[in-house]
């Protein structure tokens, strides 16, 4: 199916589209690939809610000594007299474990499959948050050491969806796909906020954890149960869709053996492009993950339950954002407006300018808290058009080795996720105003210095260590293509079973 034409770089950049395979039978939420999206958004839904809960409830549980909250009104549950540096470092030490399986998860998933490695991640993070009220009894320093363990189970789960996808995702509809997936981040993110404050006033801290572990428990069954690893080991797939998915990805080759081509990676300009844009957009993410409650408690003086619902609201934006990002970035592509490089830089550059803008305006509007959350609001909703640029481009680049590039992008990135909320507990408690102030400029110069190097070196062309075939560029437009005008929100698809619109039907 391959058409004649150059292969050089700048041809591929320019035409992003593929050699075609023939289009799905027929469009829908009832593909097995649009099931997996939304089993993939549960799942990341679930990590991020494991990992945010503590965001909220270390206010709950540093709001002063063991003794404090037994005279006062609802449940009595335990406090201990943390400082605004402690909740920093156990908010921080996550990222210590995030970081060091993130490269070691994708690698695993390469040769074990990414059903696999994702799920016995989320089910080990989903273990160990049962087990926070315990180490927080005996101490910040269990804590941080638990937060460690849990961060080390879930940094296996991002590289592991790549590896999935690279399976899975037809080129012309990778970007809602993932989107769809990694919108569950947000989403998860948003119902911790929401939900942990009002457990922790309600119920007292510690079901905030019996409740959230509880439940990620109970959805990697769900998860064991329903995900395939690739088409062809889907026994509820159709014909059709199984061809088209298949016939679409033929030019990329097989998943990595035990070898990698370590060094080719280490000196492409490419990947450290992407990698030093995602350590700057972390910082900033992570930042406002992590830090945000304390914003709201301290500048803004929200109580508890009012800083679960307005920590949380970013995070809608942020969610549909990324969904919608996906869906423009693929029309974009389908329809020929702008190359695959130009699609990607173009997501990223709004993703990672504006919310700099944003962020660093918030210091100086006052005590408005309607205005701040606007703009906080307006910053991670914007940032999530990074779903459609850096997040995707490691399958643009190298989709066989997709799970291992973006853990080790990740591990990069997850050094800012480190050094943040570590950062921001340093600097508020000199002087809390300009402490915020401090942190919120550093995180927009970061962004800007990212975009800056991204643009420059940014590619979106199969890099030659990455094995497979090369992309051409395909000839005029055909009718029925895939993500042509009869492709709806589902992207395309064939006609689904009855397993698959079970699982779509709770969207």
């Amino acid at each position: 199916m391959e058409q004649p034409g150059g292969s050089a770089e700048a041809p591929h950049e320019a035409v992003p589209l593929l050699p075609r395979p023939p289009p799905p039978p027929s469009s829908g939420l009832c593909s097995a690939r649009c099931a997996l999206a939304l089993l993939a958004h549960g799942s990341l839904l679930v990590a991020y809610a494991l990992r945010a809960a503590l965001s909220i409830a270390i206010i709950a549980i540093s709001s002063g000594p063991p003794s404090a909250n037994r005279s006062a009104p609802g449940p009595q549950v335990p406090a201990y007299n943390w400082s605004a540096e402690t909740q920093g470092i156990v908010l921080s030490s996550f990222f210590y474990g995030y970081g060091l399986t993130q490269a070691l998860g994708g690698y695993g998933a390469g040769l074990l499959g990414g059903k696999l490695v994702l799920g016995s991640g989320l089910l080990l993070s989903s273990a160990l948050t049962l087990l926070v009220p315990r180490a927080a009894e005996l101490g910040a320093g269990f804590l941080v050491g638990l937060q460690a363990l849990l961060g080390s189970a879930q940094g296996v789960i991002f590289p592991a969806q790549y590896t999935l996808w690279a399976k899975w995702a037809p080129p012309l509809e990778r970007s809602w796909l993932m989107n769809v997936a990694d919108a569950g981040c947000t989403f998860g993110t948003f119902s911790a906020l929401l939900v942990a404050g009002f457990i922790c006033q309600s119920l007292g801290w510690p079901l905030v954890f019996y409740i959230f572990g509880g439940v990620g428990c109970a959805w990697c069954l769900c998860w064991f149960l329903l995900v395939y690893e690739d088409p062809a080991s889907h026994p509820w797939i159709s014909a059709g869709e199984r061809e088209y998915i298949v016939a679409s990805l033929a030019h990329q080759g097989s998943s990595h053996g035990l070898s990698l081509p370590l060094g080719a990676m280490a000196k492409s300009l490419p990947l450290w492009a992407i990698a030093i844009a995602c350590f700057c957009t972390d910082w900033l993410f992570y930042m406002l993950l992590t830090s945000m409650p304390m914003f709201m408690s301290s500048v803004l003086h929200f109580d508890l339950s009012e800083n679960g619902l307005l920590s949380s609201l970013p995070y809608i934006g942020n969610g549909l954002g990324h969904i919608l990002a996906g869906l423009l970035a693929d029309f974009l592509l389908a329809r020929r407006v702008l190359g695959t490089a130009a699609v990607r830089k173009l997501f990223s550059a709004l993703g990672m300018l504006l919310p700099s803008i944003f962020l660093v305006a918030v210091p100086y509007i006052g005590c408005s808290s309607t205005a701040a959350v606007v703009l906080l609001t307006l910053a991670l909703t914007i940032i999530s058009m990074t779903g459609a640029g850096i997040n995707i481009n490691h399958i643009d680049i190298a989709p066989r080795y997709a799970g291992f590039l973006l853990g080790v992008t990740n591990t990069l990135g997850i050094i800012s996720g480190i050094i943040a909320p570590t950062a921001v507990g340093l600097l508020v408690s000199q002087d809390p105003r300009a402490g915020w102030r401090n942190a919120f400029v550093v995180a927009a110069a970061l962004n800007v210095f990212g975009l800056i190097f991204y643009a420059a070196f940014g590619s979106a062309s199969p890099q030659p260590w990455a094995g497979g075939e090369p992309l051409h560029p395909a000839g005029p437009p055909a009718a029925g293509l895939p993500g042509g005008p009869e492709r709806g929100l589902g992207g395309g698809g064939g006609p689904g079973r009855g397993g698959q619109c079970f699982v779509t039907a709770t969207q």
